[in-house]
């Protein structure tokens, strides 16, 4: 990683937006107005302000922008809320889903295709066939992909390390010998948010390190029941315990912007979290390689854990609506969007085909790393995020891999044997 890096904000660039928003002006005059309603997550600082932009583009087109914003950093709230109005037969037009859940409201034919836009755009030319494949329900798209997130990043705050004469761990050893000397120093080795959805995440990258990209696969993919039970996972397991050592007793509870901001702010010196977390640093004004590192997770610089952001369309009967639909879809998928988006969100474009120069060196190796992965078979899913397994699967998991996190008379040997036991009942 460069020793110093340009970071660019979104804030700062706003001649790319201003310019797309006034090409569209005259076109939006012609157009039929619809309405579209778009349901999402994106409520914290950088992810707000990232979704904006696309506000901005469909409002330009001269439709009108009803935000459904429902906070809670991992989705669990927003999807109750979507299946409640699903439900009810008023689902949005648009709502942020991903992974195996957009298979899933394809199969129950509330989806909308997009098959139109997409040919008419050359989604197929644009969007690796991973991703692609992920949009589609039955051969149709059904959703578009706003962007891809790596979920095995390690975050750290220099001026915290350096007090404490430590670099960024490349392994779990060497995590626990550097917290030492930073806890010695009265720093918070890794902040953290004691929620399901982040302990998982921190869960699934100690697996990922622990017993590589096949096993990962095996055990939070497939749901394998020899590699759930397994001395790999139990091991990985043991790990993942000992890293609450490592964390403040004001933890349980903490929303994941709350702990990014303990290292902005030299509270904590790491976080383990995606590369949203970087929206925050970016929010800001920081700036990547000087005021904030960023390195693979321990032990995963081979491979990719990737997380999808994408907007399913639930179908719509008005033609204006339709339309407006439509022109969302588009947008998502262009340059200026995708561009505009990710530098503010700390995600890589979904479309491999964009200069990156204007990215920080962070989302440029995020990339560079991404398109390896995926040469080299290191691409594995997101199970904590939605990419991997089903949600009532994905909830079992949560379950046990918390209650054994803050348990204290639970074993890694017992905690392996819960594994199991939910994978077979997924049968």
């Amino acid at each position: 990683m460069p020793a110093s890096v340009e970071s660019r904000p979104v804030m700062l660039r706003p001649t790319l937006l201003g310019l797309a928003v006034a090409a569209t002006l005259g076109a939006s005059a012609a157009a039929q107005a619809g309405e579209v309603e778009v349901l999402h997550w994106w409520t914290s600082g950088g992810e707000a302000q990232a979704a904006s932009v696309l506000r901005d583009l469909v409002e330009a087109e001269g439709h009108a922008w009803q935000d459904f914003a429902v906070a809670g950093g991992g989705g669990e709230t927003a999807m109750t809320v979507l299946k409640s109005r699903a439900m009810s037969g008023n689902p949005p037009s648009a709502a942020q889903i991903k992974g195996p859940e957009i298979q899933e409201w394809g199969g129950l034919g509330l989806l909308g295709e997009l098959d139109e836009v997409a040919e008419t755009e050359a989604w197929d030319g644009l969007l690796p066939p991973r991703v692609a494949e992920i949009m589609r329900h039955d051969g149709h798209y059904v959703a578009v992909p706003v962007n891809v997130h790596r979920v095995n990043w390690l975050w750290g705050n220099p001026e915290v390390l350096a007090a404490a004469g430590v670099e960024m761990p490349e392994s779990f050893d060497e995590l626990f010998a550097a917290a030492e000397a930073i806890r010695a120093a009265g720093h918070v080795p890794l902040a953290h948010g004691g929620q399901p959805w982040q302990d998982a995440t921190l869960f699934e990258t100690v697996v990922l390190a622990e017993g590589g990209e096949d096993f990962y696969r095996r055990a939070l993919v497939e749901l394998d029941p020899e590699a759930l039970g397994s001395d790999t996972m139990i091991q990985a397991l043991t790990t993942f315990k000992r890293l609450r050592e490592l964390m403040d007793e004001g933890m349980p509870g903490r929303d994941w912007n709350v702990a990014t901001a303990m290292v902005i702010h030299g509270v904590a010196a790491m976080q383990l979290m995606g590369d949203w977390a970087k929206g925050e640093f970016t929010a800001a004004g920081l700036s990547a390689g000087e005021e904030y590192l960023c390195a693979p997770a321990p032990g995963t610089d081979s491979a990719f854990t990737f997380n999808i952001d994408s907007l399913a369309m639930f179908r719509v009967t008005e033609a204006a609506d339709l339309a407006a639909q439509h022109d969302l879809a588009r947008l998502v998928l262009e340059p200026t969007f995708q561009e505009t988006f990710n530098l503010a969100k700390g995600s890589i474009p979904a479309r491999t085909d964009l200069d990156m120069s204007a990215f920080d060196a962070c989302a440029q190796a995020s990339m560079a790393d991404f398109q390896a992965a995926a040469d080299n078979g290191g691409l594995v899913p997101s199970m904590a995020h939605g990419m991997a397994v089903r949600a009532d699967v994905q909830g079992a998991l949560f379950d046990i891999v918390t209650n054994y996190f803050n348990s204290s008379d639970m074993s890694a040997e017992q905690a392996a044997q819960r594994l199991v036991r939910a994978a077979q009942a997924t049968y």
